[in-house]
């Protein structure tokens, strides 16, 4: 029974790899301004003069003007889980919650005296939220995730000159984790028997407790970019973001027993359960409230690029993106009572972004591109609490100057995720999840 729990405890951890919803490769989040957005994320090489290069580009602070930008992202994920297994369940339907999921943004960009520049940014560029019906089907791996990591992030950019700029910050993380999950009561032993509950009768599926598990910490890592303008039509730019091993040293798991009603056949006593289980979850018990540790890697990131400005009112943008995914190879969970660690196996991902931005006139700019790139997850790892795949983002935007010093910019993306096999239990898969997502950005610059 131990090694049931400590296994059940460990799929609801699952969700610890994921903070705002599924838009990107694993877990990340790319989706950090409403102007790049409306590209494709393309632009590296040349981002947005919105402030927005304070993730995109750290060297690009180098050539935009003392500038304020506010903004954010509306997630609106869709999805489903349709068994295949061929058994009891074979044909059931679970759907996530219908949802919209904010991630706000705040860029700043101050040039000093010729050649510097200093900005500040707060974003989300990892997690994720996942919402299924305490009821659904994979609800003993896990019915909710949600997971938040922001980014805080003080630059400074330097002019090497005319045509040369680098730049780099100090990245300042907060992770904020909570996951719930319930677990089941067929596959555990009866107290003082060599039975299951399951061999006695009661059905599987049935539910016995609800798990929580909560946890925060901080951390620290860097963010580097690099900007070259070869001439006035061609740029070429790249940008690093470095790995962290997230450490959560104050994790609580907390329980609450769920009666069943249930009683023992009359050939063991005809008792009921629920108070035979009763001293689970109380003090110091295998289900009751308890500490707990764990670390989660938040993975490097790689973006090259080149802008190419076709003529002076269009401008063409090509990304290369490769996320270190391997490194989220083992997830821990260290309690008081259950300790154990999951096989997570994830591997590297390369993925390709491509955008367009036309001038309409002194004022209006439109936009478009797509952004094509694997799954970070192997088949084990498709579960309820991160069902990620291979993914295809289209976009568009609008880019309008309202004032000599006020901006605005909005940008619509569609998600689409082909269907892949998953698990909501124990190996092998037993279904297929269907996903996809509609994005909504907008954001206002204020310039000085």
């Amino acid at each position: 029974m131990y090694r049931f729990l400590s296994f059940c405890v460990l799929g609801l951890a699952v969700g610890l790899a994921a903070a705002a919803p599924v838009s990107a490769q694993g877990f990340g989040v790319y989706e950090q301004g409403a102007c790049m957005m409306g590209r494709a994320g393309a632009g590296v090489a040349d981002p947005c003069r919105d402030a927005s290069g304070v993730f995109f580009n750290p060297a690009a602070l180098s050539f935009t003007s003392k500038t304020v930008t506010l903004g954010g992202a509306l997630i609106g994920p869709k999805g489903t889980f349709t068994d295949t297994s061929g058994g009891p369940l074979d044909g059931t339907v679970s759907k996530l919650n219908d949802k919209w999921y904010p991630v706000p943004n705040f860029y700043v960009s101050a040039p000093f005296m010729k050649r510097v520049a200093f900005g500040l940014g707060v974003f989300a560029p990892y997690g994720l939220t996942t919402d299924w019906p305490a009821t659904s089907e994979g609800r003993f791996l896990g019915y909710k995730s949600l997971v938040q990591g922001v980014y805080f992030q003080p630059t400074v950019a330097f002019k090497v000159n005319d045509q040369v700029s680098v730049g780099g910050g100090v990245d300042i993380t907060y992770l904020n984790v909570e996951l719930r999950q319930r677990l089941d009561l067929a596959p555990v032993a009866i107290p003082g028997t060599p039975y299951t509950f399951g061999q006695v009768g009661v059905p599987a599926g049935t539910d016995f407790a609800d798990l929580q598990l909560k946890g925060h910490a901080w951390h620290a890592g860097y963010h580097v970019g690099v900007q070259v303008k070869a001439n006035d039509r061609v740029s070429f730019g790249a940008r690093f973001l470095s790995q962290q091993v997230v450490g959560i040293t104050n994790g609580a798991i907390r329980t609450t027993q769920i009666d069943t009603g249930l009683s023992l056949p009359p050939t063991l006593g005809g008792y009921p359960i629920d108070p035979l289980l009763a001293p689970l979850f109380a003090t110091g018990g295998q289900l009751s409230n308890q500490s707990a540790t764990s670390s989660i890697p938040l993975p490097s990131q790689f973006v090259a690029g080149v802008a190419y400005k076709v003529m002076p009112q269009v401008e063409v943008f090509a990304d290369y993106q490769f996320t270190h995914w391997s490194a989220f190879a083992v997830l821990p969970i260290d309690g008081e009572y259950l300790s154990e660690s999951i096989t997570e196996s994830y591997k590297n991902v390369s993925g390709v972004r491509l955008g367009t931005e036309i001038g309409l006139g002194k004022r209006a700019v439109v936009r478009g591109g797509v952004n094509l790139h694997g799954a970070a997850a192997p088949d084990q790892t498709v579960t309820p609490n991160l069902p990620e795949g291979s993914r295809r983002e289209f976009n568009v935007g609008l880019g309008y100057q309202l004032t000599r010093s006020l901006r605005f910019d909005a940008a619509y993306m569609y998600l689409y995720q082909p269907d892949r096999a998953g698990r909501t239990g124990a190996m092998p898969n037993n279904g297929i999840y269907s996903f996809d997502a509609n994005l909504l950005s907008a954001s206002v610059s204020f310039m000085f």
